[in-house]
């Protein structure tokens, strides 16, 4: 693999020609803005929010796509670069619900934090808005259509586990939005709740209903740990408020790990204090159910107890 030398914002680094200017100035601790960028996901450049000056270029690149060639001098922060980012927020924004106050996502969400960074703000216009297509059928998963920002990243990551590929895009232009099969809930879709799309989305449009209201991200304080239901080891954070532990989130999915909502709902049983009734999904309805059909372990406990049973059968004999 060959090396070549580039100069991003006046710092000169050598790097592998096989990345992209976005990981080169990661290297550098040089932070670019990007909202559909995922190291574990397929690059798309659907945001644009990643675009950068490149000496000798006619038009801004997007730097999650565009490889590193020898020599190249790059500006991630000039008057065009800003300025471009500043009207793609700003579009965002005027087509984005004014609630970060009451938004679970609030402090998490990268809309919210890249409009900070340039001073962006909602305003009073009257073109479209994305219209209120809110799906609250899951007791696992808020689906809020109106906040999407149509990255895609719930899409590709759905789309990496082969017996799931359940997301997809639909309509066009400003009608376009994300689906589940065809057009439906997700209760009556064939999604297993196992949170992929939750974790990666950076906006409020995909939201762990059992962690709303619970906590917020200045509320309280997390700890990763791994799921012990299989060998994947999946991460999940666990959140607490003051003494209690009160929801448990699940991590992106990387390295191969798929999540699943056996593992999450084991996780929250071990480890939530209060953890609220699970639900399965039968003949797409989601039932709430008791915690020993919801894990598969019915089953066993009533052998583990005719087990010991008919040992204490033997011993009395």
């Amino acid at each position: 693999m060959a090396n070549v030398t580039i100069t991003i914002d006046g710092q000169k680094i050598t790097v592998p020609n096989n990345i992209s200017i976005l990981e080169a100035a990661k290297k550098l601790d040089i932070k670019i803005p990007a909202l559909c960028y995922d190291p574990n996901l397929e690059v798309v450049a659907a945001c644009r929010l990643c675009v950068v000056e490149i000496e000798g270029s006619k038009k801004l690149e997007t730097s999650c796509s565009t490889r590193v060639r020898d020599g190249m001098v790059i500006h991630t922060e000039s008057d065009s670069v800003v300025k471009t980012r500043k009207d793609i927020l700003q579009l965002l924004l005027d087509s984005h619900p004014n609630d970060c106050l009451t938004c679970q996502k609030a402090g998490e969400c990268y809309l919210q934090k890249y409009a900070y960074e340039y001073g962006m703000k909602f305003r009073d216009h009257n073109g479209a808005m994305r219209p209120q297509l809110l799906d609250t059928s899951s007791p696992y998963i808020l689906k809020d259509n109106a906040k999407c920002i149509l990255c895609g990243k719930c899409v590709r990551t759905c789309a990496q586990v082969s017996d799931r590929m359940v997301l997809s895009f639909s309509e066009r232009g400003y009608d376009t939005k994300i689906i589940a099969d065809f057009d439906q809930t997700l209760e009556e879709s064939s999604c297993v709740s196992c949170n992929r799309c939750v974790a990666v989305c950076p906006v409020g449009a995909l939201v762990d209903k059992r962690a709303m209201g619970k906590i917020r991200v200045w509320d309280g304080s997390s700890k990763v740990i791994n799921c012990k239901s299989c060998q994947y080891g999946c991460e999940f954070e666990i959140k607490s408020k003051g003494n209690a532990n009160v929801a448990v989130v699940a991590k992106p999915p990387a390295n191969g790990r798929p999540l699943c909502l056996k593992g999450r709902l084991t996780t929250e049983l071990l480890y939530v204090d209060k953890p609220e009734a699970p639900y399965r999904k039968i003949n797409g309805q989601f039932i709430k159910t008791n915690w020993m059909k919801m894990l598969g372990i019915e089953d066993i406990l009533e052998k583990i107890d005719r087990i010991n049973a008919e040992k204490e059968n033997e011993v009395k004999e």
